[in-house]
């Protein structure tokens, strides 16, 4: 059983909470929050209108010292940009990896981000978008897009009025997908991104990419918060027990199956494609 610390419990923390709970596979054992928020010192089942669990929610600091007595395998943030940092700072150096679900980061603080877990010999797995479904859109994009590198390509992305960030970390990882640089979404800006921020949509990527006679559409569309849910517990047993800097594309081997793929196309593709 893989032992857990949230971190953050806005909408996506709060249902991966209730989610993990009713896991026999994971164990929540701790449970983080802002100094000035007004969960601090209240019983995690109470924020989530549960049972009661036994896990008192406090900020990192405050937990260090029993944290250290029990520590957790992995740490699910989906937080703030700034409290991401600081708590991500903190949980390397105890050597606990961390599956980084906060999306809104500046090129700056994810260079910040990715030095601090080279420095202390971490594992991260760094995910803009956690739901297995969307990064399975992406692997149809990129081979779409490498197929049909002549076409036009937009990205419309919707989410719920109160989402900060757009157009969508997501919508921008895509992009990177599109234009070759799958690695780093802040330097892909070539394929026009659509946002719309309205009601209560939880998340919404289509990808159209069009020629003169013709286009392709892929849509996908999380339904319940659950599906980030499902992703992140999938994430976290993945970067348990490693070290370095991961994707989601690495837990799925998406390199190893586009590799496949235009490998048994006969070599056509292998040379100017892989």
């Amino acid at each position: 059983m893989i032992k857990i610390c949230l971190s953050g419990l806005g909408r996506a923390g709060s249902q991966i909470a209730r989610y993990l709970l009713e896991r026999d596979d994971a164990k929540i054992i701790s449970a983080c929050c802002a100094p000035d928020s007004p969960k601090r010192g209240k019983d995690l089942g109470e924020i989530l209108n549960y049972r009661d669990t036994g896990i008192i929610v406090d900020t990192v600091e405050d937990m260090k010292p029993y944290l250290s007595g029990t520590l957790p395998d992995v740490v699910i943030d989906f937080s703030t940009p700034w409290a991401a940092l600081k708590n991500a700072e903190l949980f390397a150096k105890m050597k606990i990896n961390i599956v980084m679900g906060t999306t809104g980061f500046s090129p700056d603080e994810e260079t910040h981000l990715f030095s601090m877990i080279k420095k202390h010999k971490t594992g991260l797995i760094y995910a803009p978008n956690i739901t297995m479904g969307v990064n399975v859109l992406m692997l149809l994009t990129e081979l779409a897009s490498r197929l049909l590198s002549n076409y036009d390509a937009e990205i419309i992305e919707m989410h719920h009025k109160n989402k900060k960030d757009i157009p969508s970390a997501t919508a921008k990882k895509i992009s990177g997908v599109i234009n070759g640089n799958s690695l780093d979404e802040t330097k892909a800006a070539d394929t026009p991104i659509s946002s719309v921020r309205a009601g209560g949509i939880i998340g919404y990527h289509k990808v159209v990419l069009a020629g003169e006679h013709d286009k392709i559409e892929i849509v996908h569309e999380s339904m319940s918060r659950n599906a980030f849910a499902e992703g992140a517990l999938y994430a976290a047993k993945f970067i348990n027990h490693k070290t370095g800097l991961f994707e989601m594309r690495d837990m799925l081997k998406f390199g190893e199956l586009l590799a496949d793929y235009f490998s048994g196309q006969g070599g056509r593709f292998a040379s100017n494609m892989i």
